[in-house]
């Protein structure tokens, strides 16, 4: 099993040899303003598991994250917190074959946006403390 994907221009790209240790679609105000979406699909793989190409640069987003972007395109392409140390994560339809893409969960629903209606039936976790309980 081999998922690959990048930045827009291409310019970034990233190899993972095993499948995410896990997949979520993030509510939090972060992830939306970061990414200018209403909802971010993320999937978590140990930071030895992924091979770059490309030069990312780095954005400090805050006092324990740091997202990597595409100097040339201004994707984003990886999200690194001391809160999950030895992970990256990496935008879950920044991949090549996103359709194969699969939500395990949502995370931190108290943030989510009102006018965003979730109806499927991954579990919903208010936060994500609970989702390590």
């Amino acid at each position: 099993m081999t998922i690959t994907g990048g930045c827009l221009c291409g310019n970034i790209r990233y190899e993972a040899k095993t499948e995410p240790k896990w997949t979520a679609l993030c509510h939090c105000e972060s992830c939306r303003r970061s990414a200018s979406a209403p909802v971010v699909a993320w999937m978590g793989f140990a930071l030895d598991a992924v091979t770059w190409h490309g030069d990312r640069k780095f954005f400090q987003s805050s006092a324990i994250a740091t997202r990597g972007f595409c100097p040339n395109c201004g994707s984003q392409v990886s999200f690194e917190s001391t809160r999950w140390p030895g992970e990256v994560h990496l935008y879950g339809v920044s991949r090549d074959d996103p359709e194969n893409y699969t939500p395990d969960l949502h995370c931190h629903t108290q943030e989510h946006l009102a006018w965003l209606k979730i109806d499927d039936d991954l579990p919903k976790h208010r936060a994500v403390a609970q989702m390590q309980e």
